[in-house]
């Protein structure tokens, strides 16, 4: 017994990219695999971190936002594959309950992370779909007292006898070897499993739709129904007569309503009629071939003229009275035409004004795209039809610009809403919310979107029952219920742009969709439509503000030791989650750290944009290892040369794990608060200096010494303003007891906005916490050089030393080879000063200084050349290296991992 999921997998390479993002994740993320493959991980899926046991945060407290697959592999560093709950903000901006199962995956190559993910709502609700033996059986939880159901959450199941055989289709394309050994990892380390109560863990199968099987059906990869040719060679005997659909009605084939044609509101006659004499513009036939003459309909035996319309004209050519004289009568004239008329009764014509009234009052009542689909099928539902779904163009939909090709047999779809009238169990194959899928010029709505022109199914009949049913999405066991209803098809256009299409179907005890229906349904969709390309401008303006805000807002916090770090941001504006206020952490020489926290004054896309350019060149004066007071009055320079009206409040601080000291300058910042080990606030006391742009102020550092174990809390005024009071009262509840030292960043920046920060603030939110933990003196190793070649052998002695005293022995020769390069670079270009530097945390951290400031580069080395290859080995055989300039000086340093026990 298992349970059957649709499970998306992701694959994240030793260098960080994304190596495998199969359909299920374009499903369930929205993100397609040709934009996602071969890009960064870090960044492309904004999640909510999990809370342990419960994988949500807690109630009241504001979301602690992180990368998804950052946190996974944050989550699987000791290589031990991780199963949980956590939310992520998908292509649409839209927050999925998740569920995950994160394997880390050891390669010749490095590490990789494999991540398995499931939506976690429709589980939730009601369960998986079981599969015991080869039956597929649906699955009820036992409700629990209260009436709800279990919770379902993710775990490991050992393997059974096949391995982990079962998720091969999961992993990347590659040799039989690479897939037999991510297998047996995959294992070793259990496969998914979800615990559907408190004694039941079934093991997880990955399943394909079955609508995959309907698409290629509807594709024509499959052909399961009888072409012309082969019925008319049907022996007689075996041939079936036109049988009546269910419900006694004769079944006959679709019909595309052209555009040209006048509606009965124009001239009194309905959709689909044609005028005598006039060619009409747009009308199609199913195989996509223009007609200019009568209207066109396809049938299951082919393509004939279409049967006499509702109100259509008679022939030309015949009298219209039984005593008129015949047409063809030698110098008589025929007589006009008369035009056709489509009657509607008056309780016809109100119902029609009602349903447009009402499609007018409750689709579009918010500028949320998903929204305005499903209240589109909820006034269709069951008023007009019985099955209704928006389905909307998948780049339409990710992408800011109109598409500039038409839509073909490739153009993709993704399913937005949809809403039945019936039993669930009726609909159980149709594919669901958020689904992609491909519709052929074969189907009627892939001849509806690429036509631009409704399609109308009277009755389906059963031969053709197979690529209607595919066109909704279903699979083959969607045929008989699909039988004898009534389709119609409507594209969603807008400003001259195919949005999607809307599908509409009746079942058999209501009468079938007609043209009357079809002309009023038209002007429905053309009102939604215009609703939903306004839904789709707004999600297209908001996600430049969006991006452009977390373009600017590190995601997570460096790893660097000595200090543990956690951020904050919370935006005035809940709506546009964009403003200027800014926070950093930059890892400079020697392990220490620069923590930047900075205030644009407004709000708004100017101030983001003015964020942006004062956090970029902040990034560049710390890389330059200034004194804080040089570095501030550099920003203010630059900030005269910009020309930039935009005024900012900035605070920079400087900690040093190994002397314990922490040099801070302000320019009109709000002073920090530091916490000391004893739990008592103290706030700083800098000299405040004036907001970058002002100009003509000096800049005054203060250095300061802390103790390990001690917190330093930087904010904004947003923070620690109050309404109708004084930032004194903020600041005086941020230095009380308000931060136990016991906890970690993380928690006491949950601590300090649950206390502080209130829903009716209007001004943006940037909190920093830095816990100061120190290198312990045991763990650094610092030696003065000569400026002699004669040191390159001294320095390699006291490497060898210090790394036996340490028991790192296995790193002695690749750490001696890359010190003796970059020693023997240093004195070769230093005047009278070589530092060597050992710092031993969660790596190796290994720095040489020297006098000069000229930084050497990487260049390319001949085969005859002398010399050029210290960096070129740096940078092979290093897992990290750079160089940095000092206030004297410069530094180039390398990292490398320590080996495992």
């Amino acid at each position: 017994m298992v349970a059957l999921l649709r499970v998306a997998a992701v694959m994240v390479d030793p260098d960080g990219r994304i190596a495998l993002w199969n359909r299920a994740a374009e499903e369930l993320f929205g993100h397609r695999a040709e934009v996602a493959c071969g890009r960064t991980a870090s960044g492309l899926l904004p999640a909510v971190e999990p809370r342990p046991e419960t994988g949500s945060p807690r109630p009241g407290a504001p979301p602690r936002r992180c990368d998804a697959l950052d946190t996974l592999d944050d989550l699987t560093q000791l290589d031990a594959a991780w199963a949980g709950a956590m939310a992520v903000v998908d292509r649409e901006e839209r927050l999925r309950d998740v569920i995950w199962w994160a394997y880390p995956l050891i390669e010749p190559t490095g590490r990789s992370l494999l991540a398995l993910a499931a939506d976690a709502r429709p589980l939730r609700a009601g369960g998986p779909r079981i599969a015991l033996g080869e039956r597929l059986l649906a699955y009820a939880a036992a409700p629990a007292a209260t009436g709800a159901f279990h919770r379902v959450s993710p775990a490991f199941a050992p393997a059974g006898p096949g391995g982990a055989a079962a998720l091969d289709g999961l992993l990347p394309r590659g040799s039989e070897d690479r897939r037999r050994r991510l297998l047996g990892q995959i294992a070793a380390a259990g496969v998914p499993a979800l615990w559907v109560d408190a004694a039941t863990r079934l093991p997880v199968l990955p399943y394909e739709s079955a609508g995959r099987g309907a698409a290629r059906i509807a594709a024509g990869l499959v052909r399961r129904y009888p072409t012309p040719q082969q019925r008319a060679d049907r022996p007689r005997a075996t041939r079936r007569p036109a049988d009546p659909a269910p419900g006694g009605r004769r079944a006959i084939g679709l019909q595309v309503l052209p555009a040209g044609a006048p509606r009965g509101a124009d001239d009194g006659r309905a959709i689909g009629t044609t005028v005598p004499g006039q060619r009409e513009s747009g009308a199609a036939t199913a195989n996509g071939q223009s007609q200019g003459g009568p209207a066109i309909e396809s049938t299951a035996n082919g393509t004939a003229p279409a049967r006499a319309a509702v109100g259509s004209a008679p022939p030309q050519g015949r009298s219209d009275g039984p005593d008129g004289p015949p047409a063809d009568t030698p110098g008589v004239p025929a007589p006009p035409a008369p035009p056709s008329v489509e009657v509607l009764t008056v309780s016809q014509a109100g119902e029609q004004l009602a349903l447009l009234s009402e499609v007018g009052n409750r689709v579009g009542t918010t500028l949320d795209l998903d929204t305005t689909a499903r209240e589109l099928c909820e006034v269709l539902v069951p008023r007009v039809a019985d099955f209704a779904c928006v389905d909307l163009l998948d780049g339409l939909i990710s992408d800011s610009e109109l598409p500039e090709e038409r839509p073909d047999d490739r153009t993709m779809l993704r399913r937005v809403a949809r809403a039945v009238n019936s039993s669930p169990g009726h609909w159980d194959h149709v594919l669901d919310e958020g689904a992609l899928l491909a519709m052929p010029r074969s189907t009627p709505p892939g001849l509806a979107l690429q036509e631009n022109q409704p399609v109308l199914v009277p009755v389906i009949d059963p031969d053709v029952a197979v690529d209607y049913a595919a066109s909704l999405g279903g699979g083959p066991d969607l045929v008989p219920v699909v039988v004898g209803r009534s389709m119609l098809v409507l594209p969603l256009s807008a400003r001259g742009t195919v949005l999607g299409i809307l599908k509409l179907l009746r079942l058999p005890d209501r009468a079938p969709f007609d043209k009357s229906d079809a002309a009023t349904l038209k002007e429905l969709a053309a009102r939604a439509a215009l609703s939903l390309d306004n839904a789709r401008l707004h999600r297209a303006e908001s996600r430049v503000a969006t991006t452009l805000q977390r373009s600017m807002i590190p995601t997570r916090p460096p790893r660097i030791p000595g200090v543990q770090i956690a951020h904050r941001y919370l935006p005035g504006d809940s709506r546009a989650e964009v403003g200027g206020d800014w926070f950093d952490a930059i890892q400079l020489p020697g392990s220490r750290v620069a923590l930047v926290v900075g205030d644009v004054m407004g709000h708004g896309l100017h101030s983001a944009a003015a964020m942006g350019r004062f956090r970029t060149a902040m990034q560049t004066l710390a890389a330059l290892d200034l004194p804080p007071g040089q570095l501030l009055r550099h920003l203010d320079n630059l900030a005269h040369k910009l020309g930039d009206d935009h005024l900012a409040t900035c605070l920079y601080a400087v900690y040093d794990p190994i002397n314990r000291t922490c040099e801070l300058a302000s320019a009109g910042h709000v002073p920090p608060v530091l916490v000391h080990p004893d739990g008592r606030g103290e706030l700083l006391e800098i000299p405040e200096g004036a907001p970058i742009g002002v100009g003509g102020v000096p800049f005054v550092a203060k250095r300061i010494d802390v103790s390990d174990g001690s917190m330093l809390v930087m904010c904004t005024d947003g923070l620690v303003e109050v309404r109708g009071g004084d930032i004194g009262e903020g600041l005086a509840a941020l230095c009380g007891n308000l931060i136990d030292p016991k906890q970690t960043p993380d928690e006491a920046c949950d601590t300090v906005l649950e206390r502080l920060h209130s829903d009716d603030r209007a001004d943006d939110v940037a909190l920093l916490v830095a816990r100061f933990d120190g290198v312990p003196p045991s763990e650094v190793a610092t030696w003065e050089l000569a400026v002699s070649e004669d040191e390159v052998r001294r320095a390699r002695s006291l490497v060898r030393g210090q790394l036996a005293a340490w028991g790192l022995d296995a790193l002695d020769d690749t750490v001696e080879l890359l010190v003796s390069e970059l020693v023997t670079n240093a004195v070769r270009v230093a005047r009278d000063h070589v530092q060597l530097q050992l710092i031993r945390v969660d790596k190796l951290l290994v720095e040489v200084s020297d006098d000069n400031h000229n930084l050497p580069s990487l260049e390319p080395a001949g085969s005859m050349d002398e010399h050029g290859r210290g960096l070129q080995l740096v940078s092979k055989l290093a897992e990290r290296w750079g160089t940095a300039r000092k206030a004297v000086g410069k530094v180039v340093w390398f990292e490398l991992p320590l080996p495992r026990s």
